[in-house]
């Protein structure tokens, strides 16, 4: 089974830009399709993006399209959440998430631990 681990997360102002990562280690990582989801206080977690095994393909929830960019590099075991354009309903918990594919998005193989993104208005 993969290991996640997140990290970038942080207090940002509005407007701005922060750089998640989940990084991996364990089995190969090239053989999982990582997704990031994201949990608000009293809210369920809800899926933000999903990239391939190899990067070919992404996945958004259709919100986030144009303001949230999924992508990976596997010589680094690493993916990443370009967040721009920050607005304060964008707080939360940020989860990565392995997949056995990426239509299997919904599908969650393993979690990380998260990372908090606080967005101040």
């Amino acid at each position: 089974q993969v290991q996640l681990v997140e990290s970038g997360g942080g207090l940002v102002q509005a407007g701005g830009s922060l750089r998640l990562s989940c990084t991996a280690s364990g089995r190969t990582f090239s053989d999982y399709a990582i997704g990031w989801f994201r949990q608000a206080p009293g809210k369920e977690r809800e899926f933000v993006a999903a990239i391939s095994q190899n990067g070919g393909s992404t996945h958004y929830e259709e919100s986030l399209k144009g303001r949230f960019t999924i992508s990976r590099d596997n010589a680094e075991n690493s993916v990443y959440l370009q967040m721009d354009s920050l607005k304060p309903e964008d707080t939360a918990v940020y989860y990565c998430a392995a997949h056995d594919s990426l239509a299997d998005y919904l599908e969650i193989l393993s979690w990380g631990q998260g990372t908090q993104v606080t967005v101040s208005s």
